[in-house]
């Protein structure tokens, strides 16, 4: 039996987003144990340079490991898009990765017309910009940056008034152009859904990533996992590098129940 199989699974992103992802691997390995590790002490990343990104992405990495990690998930599409390379050169745990689901949005809109939610970083990023080569044939994929909702998500404000003027200011273009499917290309903005469905209207089909990447972390991990680990209910850990009280708050509030909270350093050690 492999020696890893009782480790839990770590996911990581740079703030609360990642939650998203968290709760879609609990829903698909109920037995399994999993650590969860907000970088919201350096949150946002998507305006951040790449060599900041790298940095973090790093860290939290070897922390999540040095935990006893026997697998890593970057529940983070700009920490993907930035860092997953070097992550994957660094550590010898299998390393499970996002990207926006432009691919199911392809196949899902008739008005051919698609609109991709994402960070700056994200935008910008080369490996983005394959995705829209690889499947955008014959449909007009629009990519808007998103500045500023992350930091709302963050800071628990997720349909006030400032929320919603950011997301009518995102939205406004790529309704106007006949998106009538949206792919949110962060892992914050699932937890924008209810508002970005009342916006954008009933026929507007919203698709993110977190269930497939659930279902890759099943199929990447299905030789690290215990033969009696069913008979079991899985544990989870949170840990953050912001501050414990103010995490514990906003990490319940997104998680669904009580979330008991472990400081990290600032410097992930």
């Amino acid at each position: 039996m492999n020696e890893r199989a009782h480790a839990a699974i770590g996911v990581f992103d740079s703030g609360l987003g990642g939650l998203s992802v968290l709760k879609a691997i609990r829903e698909v390995l109920p037995s399994e144990d999993l650590m969860y590790l907000a970088d919201s002490g350096f949150a946002p990343y998507g305006d951040r340079d790449e060599a900041f990104i790298v940095e973090r992405s790093l860290a939290m990495v070897d922390f999540l490991v040095r935990q006893g990690a026997k697998a890593i998930v970057v529940a983070c599409n700009t920490a993907t898009v930035v860092a997953a390379r070097q992550l994957r050169e660094r550590f010898d745990v299998p390393i499970v990765a996002m990207e926006p689901a432009i691919k199911p949005a392809v196949e899902l809109t008739r008005s051919k017309v698609v609109g991709v939610l994402a960070t700056s970083r994200t935008v910008a990023s080369p490996s983005v910009a394959a995705l829209v080569a690889r499947y955008g044939q014959g449909v007009d994929i629009r990519l808007q940056a998103c500045p500023g909702l992350v930091t709302q998500v963050e800071a628990g404000d997720l349909d006030g008034p400032h929320t919603r003027e950011l997301l009518g200011q995102y939205l406004a273009p790529l309704l106007a152009a006949g998106a009538d499917t949206l792919v949110l290309g962060c892992t914050h903005y699932p937890f924008l859904a209810p508002v970005i469905h009342e916006l954008a209207g009933p026929m507007v089909t919203i698709v993110e990533s977190s269930e497939a990447v659930a279902r890759e972390v099943v199929r990447r991990t299905a030789h690290l996992r215990h033969p009696l680990h069913g008979q079991r209910e899985g544990h989870t850990q949170f840990f953050t590098t912001a501050d414990v009280a103010d995490a514990t708050a906003r990490m319940s509030a997104l998680w669904g129940s009580p979330a008991h909270v472990q400081a990290v350093p600032p410097a992930g050690a």
